[in-house]
């Protein structure tokens, strides 16, 4: 693996750092294609992106701050580290940030979260990606599979072979991806299309789970399987009463 990918001087261009900033970018341009397909404001995209990333990094912090107040022992160099950022810490404080400033602007949040879906699943293949060269320790238990890999020169590094679950993960939202492309001119009535992001991003998440060494916290379920099941069921129920709710709607004038 390739933590760093070159230095200039005192400078050094970490990968994981640049696939981060891949992933905003791509999450930005299939953000902006939504919302201008969707009649917003133009330019509108650009604030929108700006809240999701810092309400999303202050959002993870302070998830895993919570469960692991010692990171703070250095003051705000903790907080502001690239440690210890939890993706669904990351999805609640990206919705709350964009949910107050969809109120400044008086446009409607779930037509703004609907066109989120697919920015949302992009920018999280390509943190995928950002994981899997950095070697930063998101990979699974060790086992003999053929394709098992060691990563010796990662960020947290293993000698032993294991399971490359960041690449289960991009495949499986790849198909995710594939899928919210597909439908998102569907049409169904609003919420139905973060519904169904919320069903795809919460089932694989839960499944590669199985495959990942996070501590089981409740009926033998990882931290992360509990929030994909609630994440899950809430996704079922926006995408299960797309047409009744849409159906629901009074005639306009």
């Amino acid at each position: 693996m390739i933590p760093i990918l070159f230095e200039l001087g005192p400078i050094k261009i970490y990968s994981f750092g640049l696939f981060a900033a891949i992933a905003l970018l791509a999450g930005s341009w299939l953000l902006q294609k939504e919302l201008d397909r969707r009649g917003f404001a133009e330019g509108v995209w650009n604030s929108y992106s700006m809240a999701a990333l810092l309400g999303g990094f202050a959002g993870a912090k302070l998830n895993f701050i919570l469960f692991h107040p010692d990171v703070l022992q250095n003051g705000l160099r903790g907080f502001f580290s690239g440690a210890g950022l939890v993706w669904y810490g990351g999805l609640i404080g990206g919705v709350l940030a964009t949910f107050f400033l969809s109120r400044r602007y008086g446009d409607s949040f779930g037509e703004l979260s609907d066109a989120f879906s697919p920015a949302l699943v992009i920018a999280y293949i390509f943190g995928r990606v950002g994981c899997f060269v950095s070697g930063d320790g998101d990979y699974g238990y060790p086992t003999d599979v053929p394709w098992a890999m060691a990563f010796p020169n990662g960020v947290v590094p293993t000698d032993v072979p294991v399971h490359p679950t960041p690449l289960y993960e991009i495949a499986l939202m790849s198909v995710a991806l594939f899928i919210l492309w597909k439908t998102r001119t569907r049409d169904w009535a609003t919420w139905g299309q973060f519904g169904l992001y919320l069903i795809l991003a919460g089932a694989e998440r839960f499944i590669v789970e199985f495959w990942r060494t996070n501590e089981k916290v409740w009926l033998d379920l990882t931290t992360a399987q509990l929030f994909s099941i609630g994440m899950a069921l809430v996704g079922l129920y926006l995408w299960g009463t797309r047409h009744s709710r849409k159906r629901a709607r009074p005639d306009g004038p």
